[in-house]
């Protein structure tokens, strides 16, 4: 490996460390119920963006959650020495797509049938440290 390509390795590394993410695949909730949700914490403190998922009445507030929780978790996996509340997390972004949709049939009047969709969805969260928006 060439100096210079190790040294741009290097540098990808480093400015990973300071990003976590976590995904969650096929929730079984609509994507347009599961974004109303992530609307809310997008862009927040993770701190206050914990506080609006815990009181939030709606289901998807708690998979949304159990999956901020775990991008939490995988900061500090990566970063062992750092504390939490100097490290000024954030959510950086959070995006909901459309997942595998099961069809179903619903008997109608007449012999007919109406097809029935149950969506489910992916989402990423992506957290970011206010260290690294400092010194960029």
């Amino acid at each position: 490996m060439g100096v210079r390509k190790r040294e741009r390795a290097e540098q990808t590394k480093e400015a990973k460390k300071h990003v976590a993410f976590a995904k969650l695949n096929n929730c079984p909730t609509s994507p347009r119920k599961m974004r109303l949700v992530a609307d809310l914490v997008r862009g927040q403190k993770v701190e206050l963006a914990l506080n609006i998922l815990r009181f939030s009445q709606k289901e998807a507030s708690r998979k949304l959650e159990k999956l901020l929780l775990s991008a939490i978790n995988n900061y500090q996996q990566k970063n062992v020495d750092a504390n939490l509340e100097e490290a000024g997390l954030f959510v950086k972004t959070i995006t909901v797509d459309g997942g595998m949709m099961l069809k179903r049939l619903r008997p109608a009047p007449q012999g007919r049938a109406h097809r029935i969709r149950k969506r489910s969805n992916h989402v990423t969260i992506v957290l970011g440290s206010n260290d690294n928006t400092q010194s960029n």
